[in-house]
Parts: structure tokens; sequence; C-alpha cells
């Protein structure tokens, strides 16, 4: 008897209840695996494969799920060092190359300098800046990722609190353990049409 595994479409591109899903779908292969094989050898064969599938389940499982979680973290991270009001905390987080066609800016900008002369302008137009994600799509692919969804700046102005709600699109490459941007473009949230 041939076996599949079910859930195995969903193999690189999971979320966290879906890597659990294809885990237990695998877990319930293994185990027809084993009880098949021990209907044609032997008991030590069907306990290897089990054992087999365990040790693939303590690697493959946490495998499935982490690269997005590790860009969701990224970019909470970015939210974060935006809170700072601080360049220097930010810019860390953008790879040597990196382009920000950034909300503020009529620009793109393609180099540190650039990228730094943004973030100054940023905190100094908008004084107390912080940033609250809305819905976010994360695709991984391989030691590349894509983040898109809509924030919302909130900001000081004259005493009285503000808003900017806007969409983006962050690019990262993973460098070593660090997922970098390598691409930011965001841009206000458009008016409903009327």
């Amino acid at each position: 008897m041939r076996h599949q595994w079910p859930g195995r479409a969903g193999f690189c591109d999971t979320s966290r209840a879906e890597g659990l899903m294809v885990r237990d779908n695998f877990l319930s292969f293994c185990i027809g695996l084993a009880r098949e094989d021990v209907m044609r050898s032997s008991s030590r064969v069907a306990g290897a494969a089990v054992v087999l599938c365990m040790v693939l389940l303590s690697f493959g499982s946490s495998a499935l799920v982490e690269p997005k979680s590790e860009v969701a973290a990224a970019t909470l991270a970015w939210g974060q060092a935006i809170g700072e009001d601080d360049p220097e905390k930010v810019l860390p987080l953008y790879s040597e190359d990196a382009v920000l066609w950034g909300t503020l800016s009529p620009t793109v900008r393609a180099d540190p300098a650039a990228l730094r002369a943004y973030f100054v302008n940023a905190f100094k137009v908008l004084p107390g800046l912080k940033v609250a994600f809305g819905d976010q799509l994360i695709r991984v692919y391989g030691n590349a990722a894509v983040n898109t969804g809509y924030y919302t700046f909130s900001y000081t102005k004259d005493g009285e609190t503000k808003s900017l709600p806007a969409r983006y699109s962050f690019t990262y490459v993973k460098s070593g353990e660090r997922w970098l941007i390598v691409d930011h473009h965001s841009s206000a949230m458009p008016s409903p049409p009327k």
C-alpha cells in the first residue's frame, strides 16, 4: 500500500494552527505505517518507524512555523523601535542596501544616510510617534520573506493625538539569525471612494 502524508501542501507556508494540524496528520500517518508494518513484518520495524516519525516530528513542527513567527517578531521590533523616537534604534533593522519608500517621503531612500535622514525628519514632524499593526500577511520563501498589511501611526501635534492609517510591505532577507528589512514601502491609506 502506498502512503501519502495528508496536509503536505501547506508544508512551507503554514500558520501555527496549520503546522499543528500537519504534525497531527503526520503522526496519524506514522501510526498507520507502523500498524501496517506490524502486520507485514515484526514489531521491531514498527517500533523503529514510530521512533523515526517522532524524531522527525520533533524537528519538523517547529521548523514549519518558526520563520513566520520570526518575521512577525522582526516586524514587531520595528514597531517598538519606532516608538523609541530614535533613528539609531530603527536603522539596525534595515540591511545596508535597504530601500525605503516612506509614508512621508516624495522620493525613494536607497542608502543608509538617506534612511537616517528620513527617520530624523519623521520623528521631528510626528512627535511621540507610535505604530499599531492591523492585519499582517506574512509569506516566507526560504531566506526571504514579505509582510504586507496595514498599520496606524499615532503622534501628538499641538497637544492633540492624531492618527495616520497606512498600508505597508516589508521585504526581509535572513542574515545569520536576523531578518533584516531590504525593502519597505509605506503609503497613507486612501479614502474610500465616494
